[in-house]
């Protein structure tokens, strides 16, 4: 076997092995040590990796590219009903890559903010598509121009996310009704809740 395909191997079973340990324990609950008794030798983790925060972003920038895949295939960028049913269906087929998706997303390490920030941006950057496409199909008020309407969108996203971070709940409990509710958010945002409004 070439060096090469040796080493891939090796780095494939610790990102395998890391999946479990970071999906199941999050960040602050995981360590190489918990890692290194599925029998890896923690130098070659070393050897791969510079230490635990640079396997952990590795993780979180795999996971990005699925999830950045799979709504790219499945062209939902111009229904926010599609595109929610897919992050759905991500996330219930790949649980652990959603509990540290939603970690990052909720809950960043502030020592890595930049570098998690920069691996979700191609994430935020499909939530503000697929908003606008929708924001373009729909009649906005006089005086409102789409600009507006998509930073009225980020503020409300802040908030809702802000208000999940608050929460005490389990890993599982957030991504759930994180997803559930925000199809719902989104859908006050644009018609309102008063009856007699532009109802969907």
């Amino acid at each position: 076997m070439k060096k090469s395909e040796k080493t891939e191997l090796t780095v494939s079973k610790i990102m395998k092995t890391a999946i479990t340990e970071f999906g199941t324990n999050g960040y602050v609950g995981s360590s190489l040590n918990n890692i290194c008794k599925s029998g890896i030798n923690k130098g070659l983790i070393y050897h791969n990796f510079r230490d635990k925060d640079a396997l952990y972003l590795k993780f979180m920038e795999k996971s990005r590219k699925r999830f950045v895949s799979l709504i790219e295939e499945s062209d939902c960028l111009s229904d926010l009903v599609k595109y929610m049913n897919v992050r759905m269906s991500f996330f219930r087929e790949y649980p652990h890559e959603a509990h540290i998706f939603f970690e990052a997303v909720l809950q960043p390490q502030k020592h890595l903010w930049h570098e998690i920030k920069e691996i979700l941006q191609p994430f935020y950057e499909i939530n503000e598509t697929v908003y606008r496409s929708v924001v373009s199909n729909v009649e906005l008020r006089d005086g409102i121009t789409e600009n507006e309407a998509v930073e009225y969108f980020r503020l409300i996203q802040r908030m809702f996310n802000g208000y999940f971070s608050s929460q005490n709940m389990s890993l599982d409990e957030q991504v759930n009704k994180h997803e559930t509710n925000l199809p719902k958010m989104l859908n006050f945002m644009l018609y309102g809740i008063a009856r007699g409004g532009n109802e969907k």
